[in-house]
């Protein structure tokens, strides 16, 4: 079975690199031909555009940075609809708008195809190492062809229900993580103010019930120094802003929810769309006169779990 990847930036080429590393065979396409170099001498073959990888492959995986970038890719000129054959499975591993998927999915099923939507969760890092979680929605016999590629490029793969729902759940996860990081950058930052260690407050938060995933992989490059993570503000802001526009529709008046989207606005003003997410701590350090850092911490995040064949997580009812 061929396989064809679009969209090789920081997740997608660590995805793509998951399925070269197992032995796929594999169409790749990015708008930057650079980005294909190394899996162009791993293996991997060049598609000119999306249309060809359409014409060539029986599962295509789209990983783009936004709701837009992917309907270009799907109906943009030498896009993947028109040239879409019978049977062909997309899995859309884009965080996008649940809305949207479901328009593009319409029109692969027009063309005979197969939608899934697939976002991942869990960092660059163990998409790297393919222990990352998926969510996937679709019907259940979809789900089941796609499970043996989606095992390949991630540990735990979760059926969340028909598309558009792993969209739906994947910015609600985003929403958590983003709040996580904020209220981490508040509490490190006061904790220093108080004159406390920063290397034995991330051991206690550590050890208390305070932990998180974010604490044990954003605070670490926070008190580093890097701050990087292969995420930006552009991105925490489209998809918290997702997770805020899930909540009107559905009328609900959220608290906490505004106000994120409201730092996020203000931190993209003052610091740049594509600064490091985690620099979200200079709005409480700067004005503070604090230099929130401590030796020891590494600079990038990294998955210590070694690689292990993937499996469908179940849910239990009753």
């Amino acid at each position: 079975m061929n396989i064809g990847f679009i969209g090789l930036g920081n997740v997608g080429g660590k995805l793509a690199g998951s399925l070269l590393r197992n032995g796929h065979e594999l169409w790749v396409h990015d708008l930057n031909r650079e980005a294909a170099a190394p899996f162009l001498q791993a293996g991997a073959d060049w598609a000119a555009h999306p249309a060809e990888i359409a014409e060539r492959c029986d599962y295509i995986i789209t990983c783009l940075p936004s709701p837009a970038a992917s309907a270009a890719v799907m109906e943009g000129a030498d896009g993947l609809i028109g040239a879409l054959r019978p049977g062909t499975i997309w899995a859309e591993m884009s965080t996008t708008d649940a809305g949207e998927i479901r328009r593009l999915g319409a029109l692969v099923e027009a063309r005979g195809g197969r939608t899934i939507d697939c976002p991942v969760s869990g960092g660059c890092h163990r998409a790297a190492t393919g222990n990352i979680s998926i969510f996937a929605g679709c019907d259940r016999a979809t789900f089941e062809a796609a499970l043996p590629v989606l095992t390949t490029l991630g540990r735990r793969v979760l059926h969340t229900g028909g598309l558009g729902s792993a969209s739906l759940l994947k910015v609600m996860t985003n929403y958590l993580a983003t709040i996580n990081l904020v209220s981490l950058a508040e509490a490190l930052t006061t904790m220093k103010a108080a004159g406390l260690d920063l290397a034995t407050t991330y051991e206690a938060i550590r050890i208390s019930s305070g932990n998180s995933f974010v604490h044990e992989t954003e605070s670490q490059v926070i008190l580093n120094g890097s701050r990087d993570i292969n995420f930006t503000m552009d991105l925490v802001a489209k998809d918290i802003g997702l997770f805020d526009g899930i909540a009107r529709d559905n009328g609900v008046d959220l608290s906490l929810s505004p106000v994120l989207c409201g730092i996020f606005e203000e931190a993209i003003a003052a610091y740049g769309a594509r600064e490091n997410s985690p620099n979200i701590i200079r709005r409480y350090e700067e004005p503070a006169g604090l230099d929130i850092r401590a030796p020891g911490f590494p600079a990038e995040m990294v998955d210590d779990e070694p690689e292990a064949p993937g499996y469908e997580v179940k849910v239990r009812r009753g």
